[in-house]
């Protein structure tokens, strides 16, 4: 599984990119400090209301440009995609921005969509990463039921991405193994205590370590090509 912002795509002002990180784990500490209140309340209801989305619905009002000027391809990553689709592995996007307006252009604009099973979006869980919420809807829509020996893995560019997998393992007691890719997500992965080889400078790095799981094929690699694993 893959994010979408600062992963498969990059920003042409990384200070938008930065902003919206900002904005974004704001509305994540306010959305907990609200949860503390609200708990009790919440456990009485059927069902959970629909998540609002206030600071991310404001951000693309504000928005003038098109994805497409707004946004260049990680040319390197999407080596990886076709790597990763020849070998046939199922893959998915989560990401914590919203879909309709955005995600789902991106996608269309540099034709991304056809790599993927499934695509998360912050308006489809009420919760967006670091929970868990997320990664778990991904896999739920990629088309069949997760098996023991699937390998998972899962690469962001921010500490939170780091979170919401080994949050997400927990959760369905599956291993899901975290790449960081960058200096944000690289400080979670040292926090978490990952082994370095799951630490990610660049696109670079990660597209070489997917061309050597699959060429070597040693066990370490993580990656078993019988069952086709998720990624």
């Amino acid at each position: 599984m893959f994010d979408l912002d600062g992963t498969l795509v990059h920003h042409v002002n990384p200070r938008v990119l930065q902003m919206l990180e900002f904005l974004d784990d704001c509305s994540h500490r306010g959305g907990r400090l609200v949860a503390r209140f609200r708990l009790a309340r919440r456990n009485l209801m059927a069902e959970k209301p629909a998540p609002k989305l206030l600071v991310h619905r404001a951000i693309h009002r504000v928005r003038r440009k098109s994805v497409d000027q707004m946004l260049l391809p990680c040319e390197t990553m999407r080596t990886v995609l076709e790597r990763l689709r020849a070998e046939g592995v199922s893959m998915g996007v989560v990401s914590n921005g919203l879909g309709r307006g955005y995600g789902h252009d991106v996608l269309e604009a540099f034709d991304l969509k056809q790599y993927f099973n499934a695509a998360v979006f912050r308006e489809d869980v009420h919760r967006g990463k670091p929970w868990p919420d997320s990664i778990l809807a991904c896999l739920k829509g990629m088309g069949r039921e997760l098996r023991r020996s699937d390998v998972i893995w899962y690469i962001g560019d921010q500490r939170k991405d780091i979170g919401a997998a080994q949050a997400a393992s927990q959760s369905i007691g599956h291993t899901i193994r975290p790449f960081a890719l960058g200096a944000r997500a690289a400080i979670g992965a040292v926090e978490a205590r990952l082994h370095p080889s799951q630490i990610m400078w660049s696109a670079l790095d990660f597209e070489r370590a997917v061309g050597a799981a699959f060429d070597t094929g040693i066990e370490h690699s993580l990656i078993d090509p019988l069952p086709a694993p998720l990624l």
